[in-house]
């Protein structure tokens, strides 16, 4: 039986519809698509049983080495804030699932002190993956005081809830990541006369949802008036997790800590790459300009690093998510192979760390270098090619890439 003839023995496509017919012991075969749809039922049945493993308590599920383990595979390098994470996490559902009879346990909610695109979201998203809760994302700069044209606190807990589905139980267990929170510190350690309605207003409306209690939040959205419905949902078993650059507040823990004087003899300070945020204690956040009252109802304080190169080139590739994966599967869809050399590599780390946004930077460095190709992938691949080369050149001086044509009489030819 030629190639062309294979039939799919479960969806009965043949080989000239799909991809790849993988063909197995008396003639049996199964097409790519079948592959991908099998692997996506046994992952749902993983996750469905991980979750039913959650709640019954399972100390494997909730076994910190064992969410770190999980984070390892997406998130490169920061494995103090990885263990920090991983204990809070476990402690947390560990509270939910197994609460004491004769007291209550606090929750345990976490602030990430670092530099943009180093991880902090990835990180929290992950475990909520890992751990099948519902997860949402919120943006401090985007929250007012109640009464004032922006979002209202609540509005981040309507947000999990959008995630959830509408499920109430479920939004109550789940994770929300707030971002940006050095952008709601006030204006000055002194009490200002005017409102600072998105400063320390915000940070006093924040407080009691983060440690515990009922909020009422209309169902669709937007911000609440008098007739409007609204749901009741109780915060006490939603763990939060905030982040921010505090890039100020860095600075001036550097100039602290840097020994000071004039005149001769005096040692001139050096620049060095020292990450200054894991010396923060919370007295420099209070001066900083969050409230002690916020500061306190996060017990666990960590901070990520700036990735170096080594790090960003390990990110291009060895994450399950990573960045050069993701446009391999893209270029694949049109049928094109698409390689990066080793220097290649290099060099798109090194422009990434010149932007200064440590992995977000290297998504915007590979997708300037293909976004040529990627709108050329149709006609490139009418014209024969089967391999795109992606070298230095290209991505220093955006030369032209080495393209691999199919192969014509045994020979295959290569064009620069």
């Amino acid at each position: 039986m030629s190639e062309d003839a294979l039939v799919c023995s479960f969806c009965s496509k043949s080989r000239k519809d799909v991809t790849k017919m993988i063909v197995g012991a008396k003639k049996t075969t199964i097409c790519n698509e079948c592959v991908k749809l099998c692997v996506e039922i046994l992952e749902e049945d993983v996750i469905k049983a991980r979750k039913e493993r959650l709640y019954s308590g399972d100390k494997e599920i909730l076994n910190p080495v064992a969410i770190k383990e999980h984070l390892d595979q997406y998130v490169i390098g920061q494995d103090a804030a990885k263990t920090v994470l991983s204990v809070a996490v476990a402690n947390h559902y560990k509270r939910i699932v197994q609460p004491p009879i004769d007291f209550d346990l606090d929750k345990s909610n976490v602030m990430v002190l670092g530099a943009t695109g180093a991880g902090k979201t990835l990180m929290a998203k992950t475990i909520a993956k890992y751990l099948d809760v519902p997860f949402a994302i919120a943006d401090a700069t985007t929250l007012t005081e109640s009464g004032y044209v922006g979002d209202d606190v609540e509005n981040v807990v309507q947000k999990l809830y959008a995630n959830s589905e509408g499920d109430i139980e479920k939004t109550q267990k789940g994770i929300i990541f707030i971002d940006e929170i050095d952008k709601i510190c006030r204006k000055g350690e002194n009490t200002s006369l005017t409102r600072d309605v998105s400063g320390e207003g915000v940070q006093q409306g924040l407080l009691k949802i983060v440690e515990g209690t009922e909020c009422r939040v209309p169902p669709h959205g937007g911000r609440k008036h008098p007739d409007q419905q609204t749901i009741t949902i109780d915060t006490s078993n939603i763990l939060f997790i905030v982040g921010g650059a505090f890039t100020e507040l860095e600075k001036q823990i550097k100039r602290k800590k840097a020994s000071g004087g004039i005149g001769f003899g005096t040692k001139l300070q050096e620049q060095d790459d020292k990450n200054y945020l894991s010396e923060v204690q919370p007295e420099d956040l209070i001066k900083y300009g969050l409230i002690p009252e916020f500061v306190g109802r996060f017990s666990m304080i960590t901070n990520i690093d700036p990735l170096n190169e080594t790090q960003l080139i390990r990110i291009l590739t060895e994450p399950r998510n990573a960045i050069l994966k993701q446009t391999h599967y893209l270029f694949g869809l049109d049928n094109i192979d698409i390689e990066f050399t080793k220097d290649a590599k290099i060099s798109i780390a090194r422009k990434a760390k010149e932007l200064g946004t440590n992995a977000r930077g290297l998504k915007n460095v590979v997708d300037t270098v293909v976004l040529p190709y990627q709108f050329d992938a149709e006609e490139m691949r009418n014209r024969g090619v089967e391999k795109i080369q992606i070298t230095k050149e290209v991505v220093d001086n955006g030369a032209d890439p080495v393209l691999v044509f199919k192969k014509t009489n045994g020979i295959s030819k290569k064009q620069n």
